[in-house]
């Protein structure tokens, strides 16, 4: 037996001490990792092969190669798990745990009545976990001075015809909301949850040259970030460019009316782009920064994770099938990420390039990761995240340091972000429904057009192609059972209803959905959530509970998620 094994044994006794429930558990206010590897997610631990011998790879579509100026080429992750030591052994113990019993305790009625009961906004139209905070709870507040100095929801999901977030009394809170093609596996419905994102840029972003809010200079200028995101041109309602500060936003060489953004950013070459309105000036004097694939510093933006609804009001009326996958009105989550100071490529470069040095030197370090329940957490390339969880009985409180720690290894670890996001890039085009600017409760994800990658090939298809399965861990019968055949073929007429339609894949059955409905529910009640926070019904079985660090995974060839 290895010394290395031996190590590994050693740990799986004390994790196992630790999930057993022995002890008491953390308070929220500490700042210990029961995990100490809690920002590798628990996909990273998929078996890639199967006991057939065929390969799968879901890995391509975080770790892959990437654009600058993000520095983290991990396309070689798809080849060998890369764990440090600490890792080996599996901590998502969640994992492995049999449900079936509890799940089935819990009647339709009373799953259904409990996420249709919203734990974010009140009968008055209040949000509760603000009121809460207002006063916040002693074991919530970290500094122990009596005020919750952190992130407070804000956003009253009240949308209008533009997708912009309205307070009760109609005014704007700056929080828009856009339509996006949810990122590969574990963000589609099918497999647990719905979600939806919004954007905010700081105030200098949505106010004139006069200093007063303007609705036209703030989606201008949200038009701008998305072109700089997208590195893509950006239709836009007619604006005059004059009014909004002077700048040629369709670059034809004069200032007139502007029917769209054009992307033209190349600063070696002498070529740049302006934001408008008091953002301009901002810019001007250097507090405002603008790069290809970077936010401006200060934007925000708000993601809640909910349940799946598959039947019930359908929001603003619009038509639906039945089955249709919905937001819940209950919360799982509300995550919430702020950029708090610019970083220029050349900073990034360097910390990655450090970070890379460091685990070449030393590769069992773990990652230190700063930050705390209510200031959040940092991911070292200017982001802070923190976030709002369900506690046993279904209120929203703040996620523990740990339970924050696991968002930053997929918002600062992998290849396939940009500038640590996900969603925003992903965007739907300004050439369609509302120029891609809508909530989900406006229009769902029926009826969208299967999304393209670089290569000209269909997205979803290529992953169903090249995981062979619909989810990372492989577990997902129901679109094993639709789109596979008996020897794990793609079905060809599948994959021609997929590009017409992508809630063909994205969208759990009214069975399936209860039953992971139920399943997250029952880990709510235990308030596990450090141990995972997959919604699995029985123990999964294509996930390794130990893997040394450089077992190769089988994947010959690493290829592009991008």
């Amino acid at each position: 037996m290895t010394t290395r094994y031996c190590m590994l044994l050693c740990a799986a006794v004390a994790s196992n001490t630790i999930a057993g429930g022995e002890s008491e558990p953390l308070p929220l206010k500490a700042r210990i990792l029961s995990n100490e590897t809690a920002h590798i997610p628990a996909q990273c631990y998929t078996k890639t092969e199967d006991v057939r011998g065929d390969v799968h790879n879901p890995c391509y579509a975080c770790h892959t190669p990437s654009d600058a100026p993000n520095y983290l080429n991990d396309g070689d992750l798809q080849l060998a798990y890369d764990f440090p030591l600490p890792a080996e052994r599996n901590p998502w113990r969640n994992l492995f745990e049999d449900r079936r019993e509890a799940v089935q305790a819990l009647s339709d009625d009373e799953i259904l009545d409990y996420i249709r009961r919203s734990n974010y906004l009140d009968d008055d139209g209040n949000i509760i976990p603000a009121v809460t905070l207002a006063s916040v709870p002693p074991d919530w507040d970290y500094d122990d001075n009596g005020q919750w100095e952190g992130f407070v929801p804000d956003a009253y999901l009240k949308f209008d015809a533009e997708g912009f977030d309205r307070a009760p009394d109609g005014t704007l809170t700056g929080w828009r909301a856009f339509a996006y093609y949810p990122f590969l596996g574990s963000f589609w419905p099918t497999n647990g949850s719905t979600d939806d994102v919004m954007i905010r840029l700081p105030e200098p972003f949505r106010r004139n040259t006069d200093g007063e809010m303007d609705l036209s200079v703030y989606k201008t200028n949200l038009a701008i970030v998305e072109a700089l995101v997208r590195e893509a041109d950006v239709v836009i309602d007619p604006v005059d460019e004059i009014g909004l500060g002077g700048v040629d936003l369709d670059k034809d060489g004069s200032l007139g009316v502007a029917r769209k953004v054009v992307y033209d950013w190349a600063p070696l070459e002498g070529r740049s782009m302006w934001y408008v309105g008091q953002a301009l000036a901002e810019q001007r004097a250097g507090r405002a920064h603008l790069a290809a694939r970077l936010y401006p510093e200060g934007t925000e933006f708000l993601h809640t994770v909910r349940y799946i609804e598959t039947e019930g009001p359908v929001g603003y009326g619009e038509s639906v099938k039945i089955g249709d996958n919905r937001l819940s009105a209950r919360m799982k989550e509300v995550r919430y990420a702020r950029k708090r100071y610019w970083m220029s490529y050349a900073r990034l470069e360097s910390r990655m390039a450090g970070e890379l040095k460091e685990k070449h030197d030393f590769p069992d370090r773990i990652r230190t990761v700063r930050g705390n329940l209510e200031a959040g957490v940092s991911n070292d390339q200017g982001w802070v995240y923190a976030a709002m969880i369900e506690d046993a009985d279904g209120a929203l409180r703040p996620q523990s340091y740990e339970e924050l720690v696991f968002c930053v290894g997929c918002h600062s670890g992998i290849g396939a972000t940009t500038d640590s996001s996900f969603a925003f890039p992903r965007k739907l085009d300004a050439d369609g429904y509302r120029r891609g600017w809508y909530h989900w409760s406006q229009r769902g994800l029926r009826g969208l057009h299967e999304p393209v990658r670089r290569d000209g090939r269909p997205e979803y298809a290529f992953y169903l192609e090249t995981n062979r399965a619909g989810d990372e861990l492989r577990e997902n019968e129901e679109v094993r059972a639709r789109f596979f055949t008996a020897e794990g073929d793609v079905i060809p007429e599948r994959l021609d209803a997929l590009r017409q339609d992508i809630a063909e894949l994205l969208y759990a059955s009214p069975e399936r959905a209860l039953a992971l409905n139920k399943a997250y529910r029952v880990i709510v009640q235990e308030q596990g959530f450090v141990f995972g926070r997959d919604a699995t019904v029985a123990p999964v079985g294509n996930v390794h509970e130990v893997v040394e660090g450089g077992k190769a995974t089988g994947v010959q060839e690493a290829v592009s998620g991008l």
